[in-house]
């Protein structure tokens, strides 16, 4: 198989260096053992999705280093945390760095874990499926802030994105890339590998009412959540979504964006807006089975916004960053105004909040900027550029403070 060099590599092993253990969190088949093996070829390797590794971990934790010695890659580790106080004691021993890489696609239990065993001994790193920079080859590293100096280093390295709707159809699985494999039959397997290995340990439901709940969340991506709507859809209670959301939250199925909020915007939205990590899992879970009747869908402009954003989450984590203190939403009412406001993305970074509109359009309007001055009734902050991501073929200035650009920039 081959092996597409992934953007984060070179931050995993810089942290190895300087860390005693590596975490890499992500979906399942992201490519985080493929990852390791690549560019960590001399570890030895330790997989607890097999049975009698975690039970020999589990019960013979001496016997399971003996057998595992360092540098050691433990996979799936949230599967048998309590090898985490043996980790613990080990790394203590020592001043020797990357001792262990750890991976798992649970995140919430894996960073409790962390915090209970590890704390300080750590670094985190989340591995994202492939992103537009990975599959176009483009070596480009910096997590988009549309400044001027990003935009100027971006062009540096632009490429046309002829296949987008291929791309985000197919969606960004890395095996998608590497053979000739069916996309119906990946994604069905992928569905049943996920229920099977993942989801009968957190919940107590059949997988048909969830398959059903997965179809029904997979058909709001890029909506604000509302856990109402789809209890009332499957049959459950809201509790059941809310805990079943937060199921999807952290095996990185889904990515619940929040909104922005200050004290002077005290009449924003508070719901968070939920996005689907993988456009290609939406698009096989809600039937749309081609790029073409996608693309001429009705669906068409929230999975274009959800493949956006998306694309902008990796190239924090591409980074190593983190994006959850930095990507917001607005929606909500001013006094100026007798409808709602929205701002699809805000981007914070030192001070200074950038307004980001993801438009399926290839004419872009000034007025689709037009909400962006409520961002200026907060006085701590500072407005920044603002920016329409859209289908334009080049990047075209609508007034001194809005531009529009292609997805290429991203």
């Amino acid at each position: 198989m081959a092996y597409i060099e992934r953007a984060v590599a070179k931050i995993v092993k810089q942290r190895a260096e300087t860390s005693k253990c590596i975490l890499i969190t992500g979906a399942r088949q992201v490519g985080k053992s493929t990852l390791v093996k690549h560019e960590f070829s001399g570890y030895n390797r330790a997989n607890f999705d097999d049975r009698l590794t975690r039970l020999q971990a589990k019960e013979e934790p001496g016997l399971f280093f003996l057998n595992n010695p360092c540098p050691l890659f433990i996979d799936e580790v949230q599967k048998e945390s309590g090898i985490l106080e043996d980790v613990k004691r080990i790394v203590d021993e020592t001043d020797e760095r990357g001792l262990f890489i750890l991976s798992g696609s649970q995140n919430l239990e894996l960073m409790k874990g962390m915090s209970e065993s590890l704390a300080g001994r750590v670094s985190v790193t989340e591995l994202a499926g492939l992103s537009l920079r990975e599959i176009h080859g483009i070596k480009f590293n910096r997590h988009f802030v549309p400044t001027e100096e990003y935009l100027r280093e971006r062009e540096k390295e632009l490429k046309p994105y002829t296949d987008l709707w291929d791309t985000i159809h197919r969606g960004a699985y890395p095996e998608l890339y590497d053979v000739e494999r069916d996309w119906q039959e990946y994604y069905a397997s992928y569905v049943s590998t996920y229920l099977e290995r993942d989801i009968n340990e957190l919940i107590l439901a059949d997988s048909i009412t969830f398959t059903k709940f997965l179809t029904a969340v997979a058909a709001r991506t890029g909506e604000m959540l509302n856990y109402a709507n789809i209890a009332g859809e499957i049959g459950v209670s809201e509790p059941t979504v809310k805990t079943w959301i937060s199921i999807l939250e952290r095996t990185g199925i889904v990515f619940l964006l929040q909104p922005y909020s200050a004290s002077a915007l005290n009449r924003a939205i508070k719901a968070p807006k939920l996005y689907f990590r993988d456009t290609g899992l939406a698009c096989y879970l809600t039937r749309w089975l081609t790029a073409d009747a996608l693309k001429n869908s009705a669906v068409a402009g929230s999975m274009f916004e959800t493949f956006v954003v998306s694309e902008i989450l990796k190239s924090y984590t591409n980074e190593g960053k983190d994006y959850k203190f930095s990507t917001y939403y607005y929606r909500g009412k001013d006094k100026k105004a007798d409808g709602e406001n929205e701002i699809d993305l805000v981007i914070e970074e030192n001070g200074v909040l950038y307004p980001v509109e993801i438009k399926m359009t290839g004419n872009p309007k000034a007025n689709m900027g037009a909400a962006n001055p409520v961002l200026d009734k907060v006085k701590e902050k500072q407005r920044g550029m603002g920016v329409i991501l859209c289908l334009i073929d080049k990047k075209t200035y609508l007034r001194e403070n809005l531009v529009a650009l292609p997805i290429a920039y991203i």
